[in-house]
């Protein structure tokens, strides 16, 4: 057939070549997947001479064995649908031969809908069952230990701070009282029995991350945001203890949703509560911001950790800068100290977290430990020989200090986890989570229990941090959270360990 205009004959076939270039590729990768169809004694390299392809010889072959693979199985799928179509026709003949139709008015249409419905609901409870039994071990390490309402029961919400509370702490001198440090650019003191703040420290220009407090004086320690730490006294007066209101009403630990909006504040906030805005020591040399401190043992040294991705080490009485702790990749999340020996871990966001020695003033040994895969938000130390680490990769591992080789226990959970805390005397581990859960386990990495959540009971937004209380009885776990309250739990501990 005579092509009009030569000029645009030249274009319209350049036009097309590549179009019917792709289609008789595509058919000739259709012809040559079916060993039925090739000719005897002819191999596919020989079938593929002549075809217009850049692609090496053994990656055409390769791609045409895995055509030949999808070819086979979409085949075993069309045999396998005619054999289910061929059952059916079966078992509509059967029901027709026994005088049973499908449509039309038939007076046996309610049997056939019965003896249907029977049948669905038995493929239905089969496949319920099959699932079940799929998944039980999945499922199983989520659920709520049983009668964990009762082994753990909310008893004070407190509640003042005007933004998320990063972290919390309880004094060990009397008077006992709980601390805690917020976003809010302060950090409150509270009576444990009463709920109500008794003292305010806003002496930082920033973010209050951390709070430690004295070992043996009415000091605190505090970590902030505009890369400092401050050293401050505080005393506080207690108010008269009040009963405690009845939060101890049936709940759904699975229920989410919050009948409290967001930001409200039903506490006694600032409101004429005594204020400290003046540090009696600051520690400044920093380049960052200061994410965590803690007291050495003995109280005569503290030690910050630092964005800079440095901890430092400094004299309580001078402020002096001591040392210079460096050698993590990356910004450090937490630092804790030893109770009883002069041993210091650092956490970081390069995974891993360093055990720091000063029990030899001439020697200053440091050793990296390399547990987990992402960012090690704490590492603590318990009274015995453990160290205790949790990342963002969702586990918990438990180390002995005498070899540190591999972890003893392994906690894996469905969260990243936050700081976490041990308690001193009977050495259970509480967990907080990004999901709002708080999770109790043993030293040996068994569950004992979780903290109740709902719209009633619980945190409302990722739990941060908590606390063990290990000289007031009344609350003797502490927890708090990005939405701006710290709860105080009591933990039937005895009943918790009988359970396990």
């Amino acid at each position: 057939m005579p092509v009009e205009g030569g000029s645009s004959s030249g274009s319209t076939s350049a036009a097309r070549h590549p179009k019917q270039k792709r289609k008789a590729h595509s058919l000739s990768i259709r012809r040559t997947n079916s060993t039925e169809d090739r000719p005897p004694g002819i191999q596919r390299g020989d079938m593929l001479e002549g075809q217009d392809s850049k692609l090496p010889l053994s990656l055409r072959n390769n791609l045409l064995d895995l055509f030949g693979q999808i070819e086979r199985e979409f085949e075993n799928l069309y045999i396998e649908n005619l054999e289910l179509r061929r059952e059916i026709d079966s078992l509509n003949e059967r029901l027709t031969g026994d005088g049973q139709t499908v449509d039309g008015g038939d007076p046996t249409k309610g049997a056939l809908k019965t003896k249907a419905s029977h049948s669905t609901s038995q493929l239905s409870q089969k496949l319920k069952t099959t699932y079940k039994a799929s998944t039980s071990k999945i499922v199983s390490s989520f659920k709520a230990t049983t009668g964990s309402r009762a082994l753990c029961q909310l008893l004070k919400e407190y509640v003042g701070h005007r933004d998320g509370i990063w972290d919390l702490s309880v004094t060990r001198t009397q008077p006992v009282v709980l601390g805690t440090a917020s976003a809010d650019h302060s950090a409150l003191l509270w009576s444990i029995e009463t709920g109500k703040c008794v003292l305010r420290y806003a002496g930082h220009a920033g973010s209050v991350n951390s709070i430690k407090f004295h070992p043996t004086e009415q000091m605190a320690l505090t970590a902030s945001g505009d890369q400092t730490a401050h050293i401050w006294r505080y005393m506080v007066q207690l108010p008269a203890p009040q009963p405690p209101p009845d939060v101890s009403a049936s709940c759904d630990d699975d229920q989410d949703s919050s009948d409290r909006e967001e930001g409200e504040v039903d506490g006694e906030g600032f409101c004429e509560v005594p204020t400290v805005r003046v540090a009696t020591a600051t520690l400044k040399s920093h380049q960052g911001v200061v994410i965590a401190a803690d007291w050495l043992v003995g109280g005569r040294q503290v030690v910050t950790a630092s964005w800079d991705r440095a901890a430092n080490l400094y004299e309580v009485e001078t402020s002096e800068l001591v040392h210079t702790l460096t050698g993590h990749d990356q910004e450090l999340t937490h630092c804790c100290t030893h109770p009883t020996q002069r041993l210091v871990v650092t956490s970081s966001r390069d995974t891993t977290f360093r055990l720091w020695d000063f029990r030899d003033p001439s020697i200053h040994s440091v050793n990296v430990f390399q547990g987990h895969t992402d960012t090690v938000t704490s590492a603590v130390f318990t009274v015995g020989d453990n160290v205790v680490s949790g990342s963002d990769d969702r586990t918990v591992k438990v180390w002995d200090l005498k070899n540190m080789r591999s972890p003893i226990a392994t906690i894996r959970t469905d969260s990243a986890v936050n700081r976490i805390s041990v308690s001193a005397n009977q050495r259970i581990i509480a967990l907080p989570h990004d999901n709002r859960q708080v999770r109790l386990f043993d030293m040996s990495g068994v569950r004992l229990a979780r903290l109740p959540r709902s719209n009633r009971m619980g945190h409302r937004r990722m739990v941060c941090c908590t606390a063990w209380n290990e000289e007031n009885q009344s609350c003797n776990l502490f927890t708090c959270g990005f939405d701006r309250q710290a709860i105080g739990w009591n933990i039937n501990i005895p009943a918790l360990l009988q359970e396990k």
